[in-house]
């Protein structure tokens, strides 16, 4: 059952519809909707012909197909799009004065409108379409893939995995998916382009650090430390151990915390900068080529609400300080939770950590603080996924709080809760890792504990920077596998699996019978539905995604040189992956216009100065790079003596361990009873990781010392980073020479022919 409703459009404009060479795109729809069949006379039915009817008086043309669903094919009358090309033209061009002159509007352009007027157009029941969708009056609306040039092109050169070291064709991604989506792969590749550089560098700084695996003092000292007994790891029946035990452990934290990395840190605090004044210069030249450099999105915005509604009154700015505040403290809350959750994380480590010390497998008890690192982890993780759902719903309710003006207003809203919370999801734990843990947890005979019990983690006695490698590590290995591996797995079965269940089976003609021929339309309908469905933040999920990835690499990448090269891997693939998507897996995005990447600019930004700040802290509080220098500039042999023979970080170790008196332990602490290696009743005192002293363990006066130095150098760091942050960006101009010119001489063009418009109009 099929029939096709073809209405005579209202005209209150000067150009005329009629087109007698127009028949060869007749077939060619705008939209698609879609809608469960109904009983005749429900409430939903009704409902659904109101909307319809209130098409119609639009001049749409609007062909219904059924099969298991009901589809409704809309095309919009050209004067809409007449109407739309005379509002936005430009004031200089007289062009479109002339009918004869006018030129098709990009399908992108079609597309678009079409789409805000289905989604403005209100029924009598003051409805509209996101209403109607909501009480399943209608399920879904697209437009279509349509086998288009650009198309072909687009699947067979861009989408596919063996086009990964391929240039993309940002010109034909923007024909086909309009401004937004072109700049977004064009923001990723110059992105994963100049990634490739860090990435080349902290391999060479990794690499370096593998070659002097061997070779430094520090872990010489530790692995020959056999007569050096640790205190306790925890408080019921740990045993005491050998420093030396941990000699491994060492040599792949001096494979991290080297010269090479505060070099490479203050290295990718530059190169963030670079980066964003080249896509700013990058981004003016494309968008100039497109015309769009002065484009304005409210003027757009309003064009399209005078073409659906000659009627229609903007909405005016508004402020309201309580909803401001309201949101405020709603966004604080929030924050609080994903803070207690990265508590709850701290609680998990410190209670497993307990549990395997006190295990029966040897294993478990001499690893149990990396054991619960890596668990601790992979936990991470699964709170991110969750808490990611969580937080878009969060976001999305305080949007509707705000009640912004405009949608790219709701969405610039929308984009800075979301990247705020999931910052605090991503991050909390680490931020602790980084700047807390081994800090606040006290000292043998005095331990803070949590509810009295647990006592807090401490830092291994070869630094802390270990833990925040391998956290950073597995958190991005885990965020880059299985993330990307369920992004392509979860739309191509769910594609797959529609397809079997939709596939029409072939009926048994009797002899004689003709079969009935198929409308052209239904099986490219069908096959666009069953394509996975796309929402208004199916490309805010990929920006999302790239910027949380840029904050891992560029915010901690002192703790993990590695993270470019991960970063640097996984784009290559995810260009191909997220093309493959839209061109094959999901329906086609309605297009968006589009000069800039939005606010995400300013995000990316931000991220570059908490970069500096977060670097800066991990070399002068995680790091060990302080605490050795002060002693080899200070306490060391080299500052005694005129020696030249002695390695200046001689005795180090000892110098950054402080001595704890057994007798001093805590009333419940039960040390184990069977002592490897050790007479128990010799063992008088045991070494720990502090500044402290063996009297009264009271800071010692190297503590302060190396807490000045620390104090110091971030300051200095920070001062000078941002200093070179600031040079960079006045030295690399954000719109190119050519650009400007370009802008000049368009407007002198403008200006010399008004001016001889004006002098042609005198004469006559």
């Amino acid at each position: 059952m099929q029939d096709e409703i073809l209405l005579t459009p209202w005209r209150n404009f000067p150009f005329e519809d009629s087109d007698p060479f127009a028949s060869a795109d007749e077939e060619k729809w705008d939209f698609v909707l879609v809608s469960d069949i109904h009983e005749v006379g429900s409430v939903k039915e009704i409902k659904r012909k109101k909307f319809l009817d209130e098409l119609s008086k639009k001049g749409f043309t609007i062909k219904k197909i059924e099969d298991k669903k009901l589809f409704y094919g809309v095309r919009a009358p050209k004067h809409i799009f007449r109407k739309y090309q005379w509002l936005l033209r430009n004031p200089q061009d007289s062009q479109l004065q002339d009918s004869d002159a006018r030129h098709d509007i990009p399908v992108t352009t079609r597309i678009r409108i079409v789409n805000f007027i289905l989604q403005n157009t209100v029924t009598p029941d003051l409805e509209k379409l996101h209403d109607l969708k909501k009480k399943n009056v209608f399920e879904a609306m697209f437009p279509l893939h349509e086998k288009e040039e650009v198309r072909e092109f687009l699947k067979e050169k861009w989408a596919r995995w063996r086009d990964i070291f391929c240039q993309q064709p940002i010109e034909k991604i923007r024909c086909y998916f309009g401004e937004k989506v072109a700049l977004y792969f064009a923001w990723l590749g110059w992105y994963t382009y100049l990634l490739g550089f860090a990435a080349m560098i902290g391999l060479v700084v990794f690499v370096a650090g593998i070659t002097v695996f061997n070779s430094s003092q520090v872990s010489k000292e530790i692995c020959e430390a056999n007569n050096t007994i640790m205190c306790p790891l925890c408080d019921q029946k740990c045993p005491f151990w050998l420093l030396s035990d941990t000699c491994t452990y060492a040599r792949v934290t001096h494979m991290i915390d080297n010269e090479g990395t505060v070099l490479f840190a203050m290295f990718m605090a530059i190169w963030a900068t670079v980066f964003l004044e080249l896509w700013k210069r990058q981004r003016a030249t494309v968008v100039t080529n497109w015309d769009l450099y002065r484009w304005d999105e409210d003027e757009e915005e309003l064009a399209l609400e005078l073409i659906n509604n000659l009627q229609h009154e903007p909405r005016r700015y508004q402020h309201s300080y309580l909803r401001s505040t309201i949101v405020l403290i709603l966004v604080l809350v929030m924050i609080a939770v994903l803070i207690g959750i990265a508590h709850a994380l701290v609680i998990y480590r410190v209670v497993v950590t307990a549990l395997f010390t006190q295990s029966d497998s040897e294993f478990f008890r001499e690893q149990a603080n990396t054991v619960a690192v890596m668990t601790g982890a992979v936990l991470h993780y699964l709170t991110i996924v969750i808490m990611t759902k969580v937080n878009r719903r969060v976001a999305l309710f305080l949007c509707d709080l705000e009640k912004p003006r405009t949608f790219s207003q709701r969405e610039n809203n929308f984009t800075i809760k979301i990247f705020i919370f999931q910052f605090f999801t991503n991050f909390s734990s680490l931020i602790y890792i980084a700047f807390f843990l081994g800090r606040i947890n006290g000292h043998p005979g005095n331990y803070v504990r949590i509810a009295g019990k647990w006592r807090l983690e401490e830092c291994h006695p070869s630094g802390c920077i270990t833990d925040l490698f391998i956290q950073m590590a597995i958190i991005m290995m885990l965020k880059q596998t299985i993330s990307n591996v369920m992004e392509y797995l979860i739309p191509w079965i769910g594609h797959k699996i529609r397809t079997r269940q939709k596939r029409p089976k072939k009926r048994n003609m009797v002899l004689g019978e003709e079969e009935e021929p198929e409308d052209p339309c239904k099986k490219q309908w069908l096959s666009n539905y069953q394509l996975n469905e796309v929402n208004i933040f199916s490309l805010f999920d990929e920006f999302l995604e790239m910027v949380i990835q840029y904050s891992f690499t560029t915010i901690f990448v002192a703790a993990f040189p590695l993270a470019p090269l991960l970063a640097f891997c996984n784009n290559l693939f995810e260009i191909r992956l997220d093309a493959i998507k839209m061109m094959r897996l999901r329906r086609r995005m309605v297009p968006r216009k589009a000069n800039d990447i939005g606010i995400w600019l300013q995000v990316l930004e931000a991220i570059g100065i908490l970069a500096v700040i977060g670097n800066g802290l991990v070399i002068a509080i995680t790091s060990d790079f302080i605490p050795v220098q002060v002693y080899k500039y200070t306490y060391s042999p080299c500052m005694m003596e005129n020696s030249t023979t002695v390695d200046c970080l001689t005795g180090y170790i000892n110098h950054s361990l402080s001595v704890f008196h057994v007798q001093d332990f805590e009333p419940h602490t039960k040390l184990a009873e069977n002592q490897t290696d050790f007479v128990r009743g010799k063992i008088t005192e045991c070494r720990y990781r502090d500044y402290r002293n063996a009297d009264d363990y009271s800071y010692t006066v190297q503590f302060w010392h190396v807490f000045a130095a620390r104090l110091a150098f971030l300051i200095l760091f920070e001062h000078v980073a941002l200093c070179v942050k600031l040079i960079a960006a006045w030295y690399v101009p954000d719109v190119p020479q050519s650009v400007k010119n370009h802008v000049l001489n368009e407007k002198h063009s403008n200006l010399r022919k008004e001016l001889s418009m004006m002098e042609y109009s005198t004469e006559v």
